[in-house]
């Protein structure tokens, strides 16, 4: 990395622009950077680290005060000038130009109060071949990202190594480990190998852990086997807790023993099975006989009882049988019964049947007979005939009828056709004119809408664009508003999130010790000691409420962006929206667009009437030739017309008198006709039915003759007789069914009261079967008892042996988890420095920071034995502190003139300065390639040369000089008069009551 040019803005103490050629100043090797105290010497390289990294070295941001503005904005500048830094280097093979704005607050444009402007960052890369600078960023977060690549170290590291402090470096030397650990750690970034220790210590706990619940596991499985025991010979279990490495077998012995109890129980329940099912079994034999006994005797009393109850029912059986036989005698008579009941039935319906046609008749005729009545349907038929004649007559009088009617209708018609013809013909020289000149318009008015409507559309956009450019005018204006509050909004924002976090800085110990655990190291100092952890005070700001500001701050910041960009946008719409319009107001443009539209719309209006004036013309035309040929056809049809009327005039005439024979007295010969046809009906259904009354009256007769008869053969003294003893079929089955249930069950009786068996057993003692089943019941409990005690003897086996195999299982898996506790257990021990086998109590993280200080001080010491003379070597000490503290990070002093070491606490002032100066450039060096990151060409040296005597002067200028070899440039920070002699190149930093100026000087002490 090469510094080339440095351009500051109201920084520090610095109110204008002052400008560094560090091209200049490198020239010579070696430059002082000078002036009295308080000028701004240290600003100067608090400028380079604010343009590089967006902040000030660490020291001086905390004692800046709350906001990120206090350090950098200068008091001497005016309120109108911005804060900027602008550096221009080479790293890492590309000229880069980077400008960095702090955020700053200022009066409020509009209203009282101050706001806060956001922080503002650019970086631009120099193009050779194209010989301009181009730009790369304008992300804060980017430009950090794209520097820190290039660098390949940190804020923390680059202030280490490039601005040597060295009053850090003196108390460096006259630290103790801790603190040199907390320095190197930071510069060395060993914060993996502190996660390596964190990561193996989490192994050991988890480990730990895995193996307390798998004992815990097996205990529960223990205890489960206890549950699965019988409680009045529950078995105690080992007294081992989880962790203890006999639990394993002391479990499986115990689980052993516990199985075999459970066995003998379990072959002591299947004896007593045995003898309680051969109880069981002769109870159950002499219920069964009891019980049959109670059978016999019962089935025979049943059998006593059903006999008496058939006796009692005899009397009935014997009346069913009788009316059984004589049903079956009328059964004889039943179909004289039938034909009797069919020939009165068909009788009645006749005589029905005459009574009412004979109602239909006239008066004289109701007591006519079959014969008189057929006589006068006969005459009444023949003089239909007569009539139907007439019929024909009268239907062509009814046609002559409505062909006259046409007639008529159509002259009608004809008349008020040559009428309106006449008329319409009249006034057709005019309505042509009309036409004409209808036409005429509606063209001329087409020729005047096209005109219109190319002035139209132009009025029309010039309108439009009046209108959006009023809109956007108005757009523009809300939009800037939107602009400034959406900028205000990120200026406040970013100040919350500034405000959050320094007050999260400030409460960041109470953070921490917050994630302490008892026991385990601290993160930040290594100690597992936590005497007095902080307490989290009132309004503490933790990360989320930190990341959430952050993230409201980008919120905000993009607003603002897209307010900018839909800023912009409305003003390119403005303006071209102004320029389209014109400089015609609304109302102007407004009133010329409805004058052209009205006009346009009457001419479209006239002209889109030119084809229907045409057609128009068209169809008058058409109109006037068919009146015209109208006329000649109706003047044709009126003479036709009159021939054909006398026609049938003459025609009527003629049919007069047939019909007048033919009507009778009544209104039309047709019903004259239908009044002969319903009479003659009604005579023929008269005579049907007085014949059919005769007919049936002759089969009643002889149906009545018949059932006498078959009465007297089948028994009975009156057919009236035989009536009453008839039964039906149902009802006849019905008592043969209760006859057959009689016999079946006498039957029946017979046979049980011939049964051996159940007479032998009526003459025993009557039988107890209640007494046996007590017996048996009292069997099948023991049985059940003796049955459930074997269940669970078997059930506890069961149990007890899936257990004991789960609890074997458990064991096996515990077994490499076990090992693996151990293995991990040692590996933490080892790199936390607990460990028995780690003797110098070295934890990792020191034990890699203890061999990059061995390389720092073998790099420092090529650098002091030329200061010294040879006679300082600068050596690294792992050997244990006192107070039992850890070892690794000591340093000694190893004096050639006396032999002898000691520790760098107590060199003298001068001699601490050159021994820290060796080592800070010996650090620089280490962490340079310790980083990967780029080469350094320029470092800077800040105080603690008024400590030498002229000799180590010279000596320690010598060395410097020497970093020319390596092309690399060395800006001496001091206010020591001697320099300014010895060295002619020099950066002047003056301070006046209206801020501090800088000056180059090369050539000498004066000038």
């Amino acid at each position: 990395m090469r510094l080339h040019r440095l351009s500051i803005t109201a920084f520090g103490p610095f109110a204008d622009t002052q400008e560094v050629d560090f091209d200049t100043l490198s020239a010579a090797g070696i430059f002082l950077l000078h002036g009295a105290t308080g000028a701004g010497k240290t600003s100067v390289l608090d400028a380079v680290c604010y343009a590089l990294y967006d902040a000030v070295p660490g020291a001086r941001q905390q004692r800046g005060g709350a906001g990120r503005d206090a350090p950098l904005r200068s008091d001497h500048a005016p309120a109108d000038t911005y804060t900027e830094v602008r550096l221009e280097l080479t790293v890492g093979g590309r000229r880069l130009e980077i400008t960095r704005n702090p955020a700053r607050t200022r009066p409020k444009r509009r209203g009282t109060g101050v706001t806060t402007e956001k922080a503002r960052s650019h970086l631009r890369e120099y193009d050779p071949a194209g010989a301009r600078w181009r730009a790369l960023s304008r992300s804060h977060q980017e430009i950090g990202e794209e520097v820190g690549q290039l660098l390949g170290m940190s804020r923390e590291q680059f202030c280490q190594v490039v601005l040597l402090p060295q009053g850090d470096f003196a108390r460096f030397l006259r630290a103790d480990a801790e603190a040199r650990g907390r320095l190197l750690g930071r510069l060395f970034d060993t914060r993996r190998f502190a996660a390596v220790e964190e990561r193996l210590a989490e192994l050991r706990r988890g480990a730990e852990q895995q193996v307390r619940e798998g004992d815990q596991r097996l205990l529960g499985i223990a205890q489960q086997m206890t549950g699965a025991m019988r409680t009045d010979l529950e078995q105690p279990l080992p007294a081992r807790a989880a962790g203890d490495t006999g639990l394993a077998p002391a479990v499986l012995e115990w689980a052993a023993v516990a199985r075999s109890g459970a066995r003998e129980r379990h072959d002591i329940a299947e004896s007593a099975l045995a003898r309680a099912e051969s109880r069981q079994a002769r109870a159950r034999r002499i219920l069964d006989d009891a019980r049959e006994l109670a059978r016999l005797q019962q089935r025979f009393a049943d059998t006593r009882q059903r006999a008496q109850t058939l006796e009692t029912s005899r009397p009935r059986y014997e009346e069913a049988r009788a009316t059984l036989e004589r049903a079956r005698k009328a059964d004889r008579v039943a179909d004289a019964l039938a034909l009797r009941d069919d020939a009165d039935r068909a009788h009645r319906t006749a005589r029905a049947a005459r009574d009412h046609a004979r109602d239909r008749l006239p008066a004289g005729l109701a007591d006519s007979g079959a014969d008189h009545l057929a006589a006068l349907e006969r005459r009444t038929i023949e003089e239909r005939g007569r009539v139907d004649a007439a019929l024909t007559a009268e239907r062509r009088s009814a046609e002559i009828d409505r062909e006259r009617a046409d007639i008529d209708r159509q002259a009608r018609a004809d008349d008020d056709l040559l009428a309106d013809a006449a008329g319409w013909l009249a006034g057709w020289d005019t309505a042509r004119r009309s036409l004409q000149e209808r036409v005429e318009t509606a063209q001329e008015a087409a020729t005047r809408a096209e005109q219109l409507a190319g002035q139209l559309e132009p009025a029309r956009a010039r309108l439009d664009a009046a209108h959006a450019r009023d809109a956007l005018d108005n757009r523009a204006e809300a939009s800037l508003r939107h602009l400034n509050s959406a900028r205000e909004q990120a200026n406040d924002a970013r100040e919350n999130w500034l405000d959050l976090r320094e007050r999260r800085l400030r409460g960041i110990a109470a953070e921490l010790a917050a994630g302490l655990v008892t026991g385990e190291p601290c993160a930040v100092c290594g100690s597992a000691d936590h005497p007095a952890p902080a307490t989290a005070g009132a309004g503490q700001v933790d990360q989320t409420a930190e990341d959430a500001a952050s993230a409201a701050v980008r919120r905000a910041e993009a607003a603002v962006t897209e307010a900018e960009s839909h800023h912009a946008s409305v003003r390119e719409e403005f303006a071209a929206a102004r320029s389209a319009a014109g400089g015609a107001t609304v109302s102007d443009l407004v009133a010329l667009t409805e004058r052209l539209n009205r006009e346009h719309t009457e001419a479209h209006r006239l002209a889109a009437g030119t084809h229907e004036a045409r057609e128009a013309l068209a169809r008058a035309e058409r109109e006037r030739e068919d009146r015209l040929a109208a006329r000649r056809s109706a003047e044709n049809r009126a003479a036709a017309r009159t021939s054909r009327r006398e026609a049938l005039d003459q025609e009527r005439t003629g049919l007069e008198a047939e019909l007048v024979r033919g009507r009778g007295t009544a209104d039309s010969v047709a019903a004259h006709a239908e009044q002969l046809t319903r009479r003659a009906r009604l005579l023929a259904e008269a005579a049907d039915t007085v014949r059919n009354v005769d007919t049936t009256a002759g089969r009643l007769k002889e149906a009545d003759d018949r059932l006498a008869d078959a009465a007297f053969r089948a028994g009975f003294d009156t057919p009236r007789h035989a009536a009453a003893a008839l039964l039906s079929a149902a009802e006849q089955r019905d008592l043969t069914h209760r006859m057959d249930a009689w016999q079946a069950e006498a039957a029946a009786v017979a046979d049980r009261l011939a049964e051996t068996d159940a007479r032998e057993a009526a003459e025993q003692p009557p039988a107890r079967p209640d007494t046996a089943l007590a017996a048996r019941e009292a069997a099948d409990s023991a049985l059940r008892a003796a049955s459930s005690a074997l269940d669970g003897s078997r059930a506890e086996c069961a149990q007890l042996t899936a257990l004991s195999r789960r609890a074997e299982e458990e064991v096996r898996r515990l077994g490499p988890l076990r090992t693996e506790y151990e293995r991990v257990a040692r590996l933490a021990g080892l790199t936390a420095g607990t460990s028995t086998d780690n003797d110098r109590k070295m934890r990792l993280e020191s034990y890699v920071l203890a061999a990059r200080l061995e390389q720092v001080a073998a790099a420092a010491t090529a650098r002091l034995l030329r200061m010294s003379s040879g006679r300082y070597t600068l050596v690294h000490s792992d050997a244990r502190s006192g107070g039992g503290k850890r070892s690794g990070l000591g340093l000694h002093v190893v004096d050639s003139w006396t032999g002898s070491a000691r520790d760098t606490a107590t060199l003298s002032g001068g001699e601490t300065f050159f021994v820290s100066l060796a080592l800070a450039l010996g650090l620089a060096d280490v962490v340079t390639d310790e980083a990967g990151g780029a080469r350094l060409d320029t470092l800077f040296i800040d105080e603690g040369f008024g400590s030498l005597d002229d000799q180590t002067l010279d000596e320690v200028l010598d060395v410097l000089d020497s970093l020319r070899e390596r092309d690399r440039s060395v800006g001496i920070v001091s206010h020591v008069a001697d320099l300014r002699r010895r060295i002619p190149t020099q950066l002047e930093v003056t301070k006046t009551r209206r801020g501090s100026t800088l000056g180059i000087r090369t050539g000498g002490p004066d000038g």
